[in-house]
C-alpha cells in the first residue's frame, strides 16, 4: 500500500493520545444549505471527548462582505485562544463527513504559525461507526494566548487571481462540483453566475477521499494528475467560499509541493463581479 499523507491521523491513534497533554482536538463540521445539517446541534449532541467546536462562520474576518474570508491574525488569536488552544499545541482536526472542511481549518491554523496541525482520518461519522467513544459533555476550556505567525503566502488575493487569469503564471484547481464548475448547475448562493475563471481545472472535493478518508499518496497524485494540475508547478486552490479549496491544498502538501496558495474569496468574489472573465463547458487546454 502506498503511503499516507503525513497530514493525518488514524481514529487509533487519536484513541491512544485523547488525554495526552497538549493535545487540541477541534470540530470543524460545516455545510452547505442543501446538505440540511447543523453543525454545532451536532457537536452539542456528541463530539470526541476533550473536542471544542470551531464555528467557520464566526472566525472570519467581521468587515468582509464575503463569506468565509479569513480573518486578520490578531481577530484569530481571539477566537482560537477562548477555545483554549495555543500554537504549539497538537492540533487534530476533525469533521462530520471526513475530508470536506476540517482541511480548511487545518490551513488557516498553518496560515498562522503552528506547525503540528493534523486531520482526523474517516471523520466523525466514521469514527462513531466504527465505535469510538464520544460525549455530549461541555469541554472544559482553560483560556490561552495563540500567538500568531502569519504566512501571506500561501494566501492569494483577487488580484493575483486577475494576473494569473491573464499571465497563466500559476495552474488553477477548482474545488467544486463538475456542474457548477462547467455552468450546468446553478451556484447555491444567490446573485452569482455559473462557470469557472478562464484556464482553471476542475479537482472535485471528494475525488480526494474515499469514504471520508483521504486517499493515500498514489491516488492524491492520480487524483491531480486526473484534473490536469502538476503538482510540481504553482498552482492556486479555489471553490465556492474558499473552504473546500484546502481539500486541494491538502492534496498538494501532502505530495510534498510549497508552490500553492489559496484564492480566500474563491468563486463567491469572482462570480459575484461584472468584471471578471468567466467560461463554462469543460475545462480548455
Amino acid at each position: 500500500m502506498s503511503e499516507k499523507s503525513p497530514f493525518v491521523v488514524s481514529p487509533e491513534w487519536l484513541v491512544r493520545h485523547l488525554k495526552d497533554p497538549g493535545l487540541s482536538i477541534v470540530d470543524a463540521s460545516w455545510y452547505l444549505p442543501a446538505q440540511n445539517r447543523d453543525p454545532r446541534a451536532e457537536y452539542n449532541a456528541a463530539h470526541i471527548p476533550g473536542a471544542v467546536f470551531f464555528d467557520q462562520d464566526a472566525v472570519v474576518d467581521p468587515d468582509s462582505d464575503l463569506p468565509h474570508t479569513l480573518p486578520s491574525p490578531r481577530v484569530f488569536e481571539q477566537h482560537v485562544s477562548a477555545m483554549g488552544i495555543a500554537r504549539d499545541d497538537t492540533i487534530v482536526v476533525y469533521d462530520a463527513l471526513g475530508m470536506f472542511t476540517a482541511p480548511r481549518v487545518w490551513w488557516m491554523f498553518r496560515v498562522m504559525g503552528a506547525d503540528k496541525v493534523f486531520l482526523l482520518d474517516g471523520g466523525f461519522d466514521n469514527w462513531k461507526k466504527n465505535g469510538h467513544i464520544v460525549t455530549d459533555r461541555p469541554t472544559k476550556i482553560a483560556s490561552t494566548a495563540f500567538l500568531p505567525k502569519f504566512d501571506a503566502s500561501k494566501v492569494a488575493s483577487f488580484a493575483d487571481l486577475r494576473k494569473i487569469v491573464e499571465d497563466h503564471s500559476a495552474q488553477i484547481a477548482d474545488a467544486r462540483s463538475a456542474g457548477r464548475f462547467t455552468g450546468a448547475e446553478a451556484e447555491p448562493r444567490a446573485g452569482m453566475r455559473s462557470g469557472h475563471m478562464p484556464g482553471a481545472r476542475n479537482a472535485p472535493t471528494f475525488t480526494f477521499s474515499d469514504d471520508g478518508y483521504l486517499k493515500d499518496l498514489d491516488g492524491l497524485r492520480d487524483a491531480l494528475e486526473d484534473a490536469g494540475i502538476d503538482p510540481a508547478k504553482p498552482v492556486v486552490t479555489t471553490c465556492g467560499s474558499g473552504v473546500t479549496a484546502a481539500v486541494i491544498s491538502l492534496a498538494l502538501q501532502s505530495l510534498g509541493s510549497s508552490d500553492h496558495r489559496l484564492y480566500d474569496g474563491s468563486w463567491s468574489e469572482w462570480g459575484s463581479r461584472d468584471d471578471t472573465p468567466v467560461e463554462t463547458g469543460p475545462a480548455r487546454d
